[in-house]
């Protein structure tokens, strides 16, 4: 990826550029000493003088008032603010025309910010002061005041807070009175810029150190640059989130978020005191210190999937190489490209005002479809549909074109999400809310109805990273997660009533991903690289889940790697320098996955076996594997033989046991009994009409106060209860304190020879 940079050959403005904005993503309007606001038209290539200002307003900072106000978008922004060196800040229209000048600090104002939703505006001085104003330009309060100008500022992805330069320190403040003040030292140098992306949720800040550094919002320093030659004047976030641009003298770097650099320019613009990027994250343009602005677009993205590249080498072609047979196509599009996708066979394309859905196994009849909004911020595949997701909503697509929903939570802001806050597969859509941080809305994908019984997953920490498993039948649908603690957790997402159980499966995870063939899950944790071969194990038995893991250290992947694929049996991870490493894993677990769904036990027995005698050391994660999913899948028979293969003697000798009963629902109950699912094993068995057997399950748990229960609930068994009861507390030399026990106890003599004769076969053996 690269920026194609483009400059006049002499500049429109005769001082410096101060500040820049786009009112469309083909209008930009710039600022300049020289008092004049110029519009720049991208498409005709004109530019034309807005407005003079008058000789004393010398503009510092420029901020279009943002296009989306609730749910409803303006197509272009129609009023912007100026902060100038007198003093004050200016609400002025498009024409130009200044419909209010306010008195706002002493000496310059040095940067002004509307909030997201367009109700206030923040705005800082030489002063020291940090202003909220509203919409019309009424102060409403100082909200901090210190001895040293502050440079810079950025409201939070909620508008709730404001993050601020103080000299070498960035300081991040709440809006509401005696919340916590969050202050750290982030630059060896004066800090000039800096600038908060509300998908990620990260701040940049860049000084007179000459550095640029990424930082999450608790303070934490993600990345710090080598320092330049000159100091960083600007620093700026594309609007999805992904890339980042940073301006020096005769420089402009286009970054990846992670921190790394794709492009470094050297432009003859003298030092670039503002970047701004186009709202469909396309292009930036920069206001340079020699009076030109100079506009810079984003080429040469790149696409893989299996045996296809494909390299977008102008903004409306792409180039698709297929390195098996080396053949070349030119896709050409009508408008330019915004966003691609490549995925389970199909290119998805974006452009401003179309969408154009490819096959790989076709690429000159594209299927053409118009957009409703226009900029497409998001596109995520599955194997059967996809997902586009603008500033309008969630909208989601067959590959034929026909929109089969379009699922909607209340409070829903789809400018903020991402790939780590959506996730799709073939029969569910999962969106992680932003309001409340510890839920996960969870839709059906064809009809967009929420899932089940209507509720969304609930976690007790805030959620980071969310992905849904991508194969596998609609009711085992896995979702797994990330939270604030970076501890990874796995949950079914169909939900009915009944609480379903979250289960946590590994600690310090900072990256994961789904297979696209098979319910495998990777992810990096620690020091370590992690396959879970089959992570349902932990809700069939939990002690077999260390068994089914592939580990590997993961010093090489260097500090904050993140997984970018996990396709077929090859995962692609991309290190913190840009680097890609390519990890192959055994194609064997896959083979197993693919015997399962199609109940081929025989050949599933066969393939361990097969592994076992090619005398590897993962037979035994494979045996894991295979007892797990045939306890999964209630096949005793494969079980007993995957357990006996691993070691497992106890469980083996139970499941004979359980082959001994007599029923069908017995041996169902004490299936799920084996898995751990007692609540389920004992309403199946009182369903049944097997009410002696739940007791004793709940006897031979220990859960003396449900068996009494049940007893006496059913009218029949009590004395059996009491008699257990009774020979526990013998066997322990204690004496009954429980006060119901003791009622009950009291009228009934206890006679452990009738209750041997009553009691079924294997329970006598305990009695005795």
């Amino acid at each position: 990826m690269r920026l194609k940079t483009s400059l006049l050959k002499e500049p429109k403005h005769k001082e410096l550029v101060s500040c820049v904005g786009w009112t469309t993503a083909d209008e930009l309007y710039s600022c300049s000493d020289d008092h004049q606001i110029m519009k720049w038209n991208l498409l005709t290539s004109e530019t034309t003088r807005v407005v003079k200002l008058p000789d004393d307003i010398y503009p510092v900072d420029l901020h279009w008032f943002p296009r989306t106000i609730g749910v409803k978008k303006q197509s272009h922004a129609e009023s912007f603010v100026l902060t100038s060196s007198d003093g004050k800040f200016h609400l002025i229209s498009k024409l130009g025309r200044v419909e209010k000048s306010v008195e706002a600090h002493c000496g310059a104002v040095l940067a002004g910010r509307w909030n997201y939703e367009g109700t206030a505006l923040v705005t800082v001085g030489e002063d020291g002061q940090v202003k909220i104003w509203s919409k019309s330009g009424m102060l409403r309060s100082t909200l901090a005041q210190q001895g040293s100008p502050v440079y810079s500022v950025a409201w939070g992805p909620d508008s709730e807070k404001v993050l601020y330069t103080s000299g070498k320190q960035l300081i991040i403040k709440p809006l509401q009175p005696n919340a916590k003040v969050l202050q750290w030292k982030a630059h060896d140098g004066l800090i000039l810029k800096t600038d908060w992306n509300s998908v990620n949720d990260l701040i940049l800040s860049a000084g007179e150190d000459c550095k640029y550094k990424v930082w999450d919002s608790y303070g934490r320093l993600l990345y710090s640059s080598q320092p330049h030659e000159y100091p960083i004047t600007s620093v700026a976030w594309a609007v999805d989130g992904e890339l980042f641009a940073v301006g020096s003298f005769h420089t402009l770097r286009l970054c990846d978020k992670t921190g790394w650099s794709y492009a470094l320019e050297k432009p003859n613009t003298g030092s670039i005191f503002n970047i701004a990027w186009s709202t469909d994250g396309t292009q930036l343009a920069g206001a340079c210190g020699n009076g030109h602005v100079i506009f810079a677009h984003v080429v040469e993205q790149h696409w893989e999937w299996k045996n296809f590249e494909i390299t977008l080498i102008k903004r409306r072609t792409m180039e698709v190489h297929n390195v098996i047979n080396d053949a070349v196509d030119l896709l050409e599009f009508r408008d330019r490209v915004i966003k691609a996708s490549l995925n389970y066979g199909h290119l998805v394309v974006s452009t401003s005002l179309q969408c154009y859905v490819f096959s790989t196994k076709n690429w000159n009849t594209p299927l053409i479809f118009d957009l409703k909004e226009g900029t497409v911020s998001l596109i995520l595949q599955a194997e059967r549909h996809f997902l586009l997701v603008d500033g309008g909503g969630l909208y989601l697509y067959s590959y034929e074109g026909r929109l089969i929903s379009s699922p909607k939570f209340p409070g829903m802001r789809t400018d903020i999400l991402n790939a780590q806050t959506v996730s799709l597969s073939n029969d569910t859509l999962a969106v992680k809310d932003k309001a409340d941080e510890k839920v996960i809305y969870i839709f059906e994908a064809l009809s967009g109805k929420p899932l089940g019984d209507g509720k969304p997953l609930t976690h007790k920490t805030e959620i980071v990273v969310i992905a849904l498993d991508q194969k596998g039948l609609t009711s085992e649908r896995k979702i797994a997660f990330i939270d604030k603690n970076r501890d990874l957790y796995i949950t079914s997402v169909k939900r009915f009533g009944k609480e379903q159980k979250i289960v946590k499966i590994g600690t310090m995870v900072q990256t994961l991903a789904w297979n696209d063939t098979s319910n495998i899950l990777c992810g990096i944790q620690d020091t370590h690289f992690t396959v879970w071969y089959y992570p349902n194990t932990v809700n069939v038995d939990k002690d077999l889940l260390p068994k089914t893991l592939y580990e590997k250290d993961a010093s090489e992947f260097g500090k904050n790697p993140q997984i970018i694929h996990f396709v077929g049996n090859q995962i692609t991870i991309r290190r913190a320098d840009g680097s890609l490493i390519h990890l192959n894993m055994s194609p064997y677990p896959a083979i197993l996955h693919e015997y399962i769904s199609s109940s081929k036990w025989e050949d599933a027995v066969r393939l361990c076996r097969f592994v076992k005698a090619t005398a590897t050391d993962e037979d035994q994660t494979m045996w894991a594997c295979l007892a797990a999913m045939a306890v999964a899948n209630k096949d005793m028979t494969t079980a007993e033989i995957a357990y006996a293969s691993i070691g497992e003697i106890d469980k083996v000798q139970y499941i004979n046991s359980i082959k001994d009963l007599p029923s069908k629902e017995s041996r169902m109950a004490h299936t799920l009994l084996f898995s751990g699912n007692t609540q389920e094993a004992e309403t199946l068995l009182l369903q049944t009409g097997l009410v002696y057997q739940a007791i004793q399950v709940n006897i031979n748990l220990y859960n003396w106060d449900r068996a009494l229960e049940l007893a006496v609930k059913h009218k029949t068994h009590v004395d059996t209860v009491l008699a257990y009861r009774q020979k526990f507390l013998e066997d322990f030399g204690k004496k009954e304190t429980n006060k119901r026990f003791l009622q009950y106890a009291e009228g009934s003599s206890i006679k452990i020879s009738v209750i041997r004769s009553k009691a079924p076969g294997p329970s006598k053996c305990i009695l005795n």
